[in-house]
């Protein structure tokens, strides 16, 4: 055993940290502090106290414990796997994550590897196996937290939807958010000059090919490079590598649009609560509310483009091509 702990102390200590969203909140709520900070010195103290050395911190902040593919969790465990790692401490199990699955399978990593694992604040120490005996109970309790305020988020959620609030977090591009009143949706007058074009040039005959070739020569920003321009959107941050090269994805997307004559569509995704990736739903299951803001189309020119796209898939699937200005409008009397 001696010999253990001091190949242990030669290897890292690794001192883990998380701190998700919800622990941020109920700080701020007067709680017991989850802080990166306060975790680091409580751990740090623990360490010294037990005379651990060599420790190194592996830290997530804002990351929730429903994943495991966090930044420091992953760094974590390849040192584990690579035989760099000693000792793992952390304040509590639920600092590791909230799948008791996933939670198993890295106990039995750490057993594999001859790591100790240390939970301070559930006074779990794996070189005491009397001390494990609980740890799957608070790793279930752990997860069916998780569950419960997802299931409580999810309702609230829904409560809005179902109310006639926008729920999406960004705006259509031809809109921006009113500053007052951030439900609402107002028109952001030069977007949505290029949104009435874009229409214009469908009811005219031209197919989304044709309209993506027209605005790329004039340099219109894409929607993404508009919205980074005006301080918001998902590229705020990030470089557009070719900010006038607009796709045909991206002009079927606004011709598809309800928001434009004035709709709120909501629940057209659908997250799982271990699943970061959001799933598209059938259009049935939507719940759309008509006349919730400013429409940027009318209603007549929205169905009759919706009309001229729907012929349009049938005898030009690959959007390549002319359509007939009149496509959509006239229909034979026989057929």
């Amino acid at each position: 055993m001696k010999n253990n702990n001091t190949q242990n102390h030669i290897k890292i200590t690794a001192l883990y940290e998380r701190l998700s969203i919800g622990d941020e909140r109920n700080r701020q709520n007067g709680e017991d502090s989850n802080s990166i900070q306060s975790q680091k010195i409580q751990l740090e103290q623990y360490a010294k106290q037990h005379n651990f050395t060599n420790i190194r911190h592996y830290t997530d902040d804002d990351e929730s414990g429903r994943f495991f593919d966090r930044t420091g969790y992953t760094r974590m465990m390849e040192d584990v796997e690579n035989g760099k790692i000693g000792i793992v401490i952390m304040k509590d199990l639920t600092r590791w994550g909230r799948d008791h699955i996933q939670v198993g399978i890295a106990m039995e990593t750490f057993r594999v590897n001859g790591v100790r694992f240390i939970a301070v604040n559930n006074s779990i120490d794996s070189i005491n196996p009397e001390s494990l005996e609980f740890a799957p109970f608070i790793n279930i309790m752990s997860e069916w937290y998780a569950k419960d305020a997802s299931k409580k988020i999810r309702s609230v959620f829904k409560a809005k939807g179902m109310s006639g609030k926008r729920i999406g977090s960004m705006p259509p591009y031809g809109y921006t958010k009113c500053p007052d009143t951030k439900d609402l949706l107002i028109i952001d007058e030069p977007a949505a000059e290029v949104v009435k074009r874009i229409y214009a040039y469908c009811m005219e005959g031209l197919s989304p090919y044709q309209i993506c070739k027209i605005l790329t020569s004039e340099k219109v920003p894409i929607p993404a490079y508009y919205q980074a321009l005006q301080g918001y959107g998902l590229w705020k941050n990030r470089e557009v590598k070719d900010p006038y090269a607009w796709n045909s994805g991206t002009i079927c997307g606004i011709l598809e649009k309800q928001e434009y004559c004035g709709n709120t569509v909501n629940f057209k995704t659908r997250k799982h609560l271990k699943d970061k990736k959001s799933h598209y739903v059938d259009p049935s299951q939507w719940s759309i509310f008509e006349n919730t803001h400013a429409p940027i189309i009318d209603r007549e020119t929205y169905n009759n483009v919706q009309r001229i796209r729907a012929n349009n898939k049938r005898r030009r699937p690959n959007g390549y091509g002319y359509v007939h200005p009149l496509s959509g409008l006239l229909f034979c009397k026989d057929c």
